[in-house]
Order: C-alpha cells, then structure tokens, then sequence
C-alpha cells in the first residue's frame, strides 16, 4: 500500500514550523492521539497513543533529522509501527512554510491484519492533528 501522504500550507517560517512539529515533546500539542511522550535519549522515545479507546506504548526513534527541511520517525517496537516523516519547504520567501506529511505502518506478528485498520484510523485522525498544527502556529485559539 502506497503511503499516506498529506500537504498543508502554513503562515510561519520552515524554522518555526521545524522546531514545533519536528520535537517529540510537542506531539501531544497537535496530534489528536498523543497522550504523552516521553523523551529516552536525544532520538529515542516512548509514547503513549490513545487508539480505538486504548491507550498504547510504542518506541519510536528519529531516524533521520535535517534542521529544518526534515525529519524521519520510526517505531521499533510493538505490533504496527508507524513511519512518519515531515518536509518542510519555504514559500513567500521563506514567509510560509509548505508542510508534507508522509505516514505508513509496518505491521509485525499478530499485527500484519491490523494494518488496514491502524491506516484508516491514522488517515482519519491524521487530517484533523495536521490543521491542530497550523491553527496552532498561526496563534488561532
């Protein structure tokens, strides 16, 4: 299955934009399901997912991070586990930021058939976090 991919168009500069969506400690700021993270290392982490009702732990790793064009996060562990990736280019001379979401799911053991599922969930709640992200950016309450 290709990824799920989404774009959005935000009134702040990449370095903004970068500092905010691309720190795991402000996860639960924007996206809907975050319950928490909790910091490991400078590129490791656990969070707490609320998912269909229940709230579930996976660690998640940076795998790739490129101040502030991009970043790369990666589950390690659990039954599915999420591939994210954020990319940031400047519009308006550096004035705007346009920000692409790229999420996939990797399933292991008892949840290779869940895949389907965890994705239309992700792709419904995705959309909703994306606009949290830029309402809060823009400083809309």
């Amino acid at each position: 299955m290709a990824p799920l991919v989404s774009t959005i168009e935000i009134a702040c500069p990449p370095e903004v934009v970068f500092a905010f969506a691309a720190d795991p400690l402000h996860f639960a700021d924007w996206q809907r399901d975050v319950v928490s993270v909790r910091m490991l290392s400078d590129s490791r982490f656990v969070t707490i997912r609320r998912i269909n009702g229940t709230e579930r732990t996976m660690t998640q790793r940076i795998s790739h991070n490129d101040p502030p064009r991009s970043i790369a996060v990666q589950g390690i562990d659990g039954p599915f586990r999420p591939h994210a990736t954020i990319t940031i280019e400047p519009t308006n001379d550096g004035a705007r930021s346009r920000v692409t979401f790229t999420l996939d799911f990797e399933g292991h053991g008892l949840g290779v058939p869940l895949i389907p599922l965890v994705r239309r969930q992700a792709q419904k709640g995705a959309q909703a976090s994306y606009q949290n992200l830029k309402k809060l950016l823009e400083g809309h309450q």
